[in-house]
């Protein structure tokens, strides 16, 4: 978190554009609608293009990140997620889950997702959270789609 907070300035320039192609990708698949969770949200780069269609919420332990998102957000992180059981009709996690502990992350999302929520998750091909999905079979529910750096997860 403390890294994120340091380049919470430059962070739109190192990561906009590569967000925003994931965020494309995502919204070809998905027909979002309703209460929306951006987990690991940072600067609401993922956030914003959902806004038209949901009521967002940007969530990341990252208080300098969010503070650049002029919508609501809340302080938090993805194991320990802030809102009630059944809350959320979208979750997504654009690049951010393998900064957590990705069983317990995940049991989180299935909490606050109502049943039949849409959900996108996209993770580095080169992340250890990349291996121990494919090993554990955690996302087996899921569309797997290959973008360039990343998996992209989708349950629609």
């Amino acid at each position: 978190m403390q890294f994120y907070n340091k380049i919470a300035k430059s962070y739109n320039g190192l990561y906009k554009e590569e967000q925003l192609k994931k965020v494309d990708i995502i919204l070809k698949h998905l027909k979002p609608g309703g209460r929306l969770l951006d987990i690991g949200a940072g600067t609401g780069i993922s956030t914003k293009p959902f806004e038209k269609y949901c009521d967002c919420t940007a969530l990341d332990p990252s208080d300098e990140l969010l503070k650049q998102y002029k919508g609501k957000k809340v302080i938090g992180k993805a194991e320990n997620l802030p809102f009630e059981d059944y809350s959320f009709d979208v979750v997504i996690s654009v690049t951010s889950l393998h900064h957590t502990n990705i069983k317990k992350a995940l049991k989180e999302i299935y909490r606050v997702a109502k049943p039949n929520a849409q959900i996108a998750i996209t993770i580095l091909k080169k992340s250890k959270l990349a291996k121990t999905l494919e090993k554990n079979n955690l996302l087996k529910d899921f569309k797997k789609i290959d973008s360039e750096k990343d998996w992209i997860f989708i349950r629609d």
